[in-house]
């Protein structure tokens, strides 16, 4: 079984755990059954949220004879210290536990929340002296897409865990630039959303809980995320025993990939996006590069993804990357290069036409 440390100086945990975002989908008997499923194959991390519906609940009355086999985290939206008191008793309660291992700030996304969360009276505060009373043992919290705010995370010395999404595709782009600054700053990585908000599967519904076929791109996908050094767990969301024995088998018999085996992969990817016509996604491998005028095609994509994609408050996002591009994507001499090289097969330079055209109309 692949074992890592949560954190520089922190509990051992299996490298695959168990993600309980799904539990309120399926009812307490098959829950219990997946939990316990879990446990009994050596997962030994469990993660929710006070947000995740009866997922607390759920896990307490599943788990309760068995707390000393795992460790527990959950997480709070609460941003001042009397809400994250309050939220801690409730997971307390319906988790039918006097400790919490780790104790998350849920999405501290964005400089308003990072300001009311470390301010005096804010939820830094609360959570430091919940853990001086015991009710915690470690604190950590999860972001999304600002990378400056992930930054003062880890550098504020102040959380063991992070957690972040990152995928084969890494739609956040936190691979260069977050994860080898957490590992470095011994801040454990916990990864969320590792198949793509469940896009990086086989099938095109995954509503159901019936067993299904071993399926490589979710067990390629896992793979790629820990061969990550900096990832400390993977937190699959799990909703049935056949999904808990499919990812934990990834753990149980980890290698690390080599560059042919993630090739192959990112080809899979392509083929079944096109396929469910999910539409045409940049993998953001950079097998197209270089351009003989330039332009990183990646970065191209990643900004109007941005653009078509993101809530209003985080389009200028786009603009910073667009911003920063040497060389505009109007200057493709469609030359082919590029798309003779992608895995996902991608007309890129009419891909970089509409890219322009976005870019020109969204930034008069």
């Amino acid at each position: 079984m692949e074992v890592r440390s949560l954190f520089a100086g922190g509990p051992d945990v299996c490298a695959v755990g168990f993600g309980a975002i799904k539990l309120p989908e399926v009812d307490f008997q098959t829950a219990s059954r997946a939990l316990n499923r879990a446990l009994d194959l050596g997962v030994n991390f469990v993660d929710t949220a006070r947000g995740y519906g009866d997922s607390e609940a759920k896990i307490g009355r599943a788990l309760e004879k068995r707390r000393g086999e795992y460790a527990l985290a959950t997480k709070t939206v609460a941003r001042d210290a009397q809400g994250l008191m309050r939220e801690l008793e409730t997971s307390l309660r319906e988790l039918r536990t006097d400790c919490i291992d780790l104790y998350q700030l849920h999405s501290v996304s964005d400089q308003d929340t990072w300001q009311m969360v470390t301010a005096p009276g804010g939820a830094v505060e609360a959570a430091v002296k919940a853990r001086e009373a015991g009710k915690i043992r470690y604190i950590g919290a999860s972001s999304h897409r600002a990378l400056d705010v992930m930054q003062q995370i880890i550098e504020s010395g102040q959380f063991s865990t992070i957690m972040v999404a990152y995928d084969p595709l890494d739609q956040e782009n936190v691979a260069d630039r977050i994860l080898p600054l957490a590992q470095g700053r011994g801040v454990g990585v916990i990864v969320m959303k590792p198949l793509c908000g469940g896009t990086l599967n086989s099938y095109p519904d995954d509503a159901g809980i019936e067993p299904r076929p071993a399926d490589p791109i979710v067990s390629g996908s896992l793979r790629y995320i820990l061969s990550n050094p900096a990832v400390s767990v993977v937190i699959p969301g799990m909703k049935a025993e056949w999904q808990v024995e499919q990812n934990v088998r990834v753990a149980r018999e980890f290698a690390p990939m080599t560059a042919e085996e993630k090739h192959a992969l990112l080809k899979n990817i392509g083929s079944l996006r096109k396929e469910f016509r999910y539409g045409q996604v940049c993998l953001r491998c950079g097998y197209c590069q270089p351009c003989p005028q330039g332009i990183v095609i990646p970065q191209v994509f990643r900004a109007a993804d941005i653009l078509r994609q993101y809530p209003e408050s985080l389009k200028a996002m786009a603009r910073e990357i667009y911003d920063r591009l040497e060389v505009k994507p109007e200057a493709c001499q469609e030359c082919r290069k590029c798309a003779e090289k992608c895995p996902a097969g991608l007309d890129i330079p009419a891909l970089l036409q509409e890219a322009s055209a976005l870019f020109a109309a969204s930034f008069r």
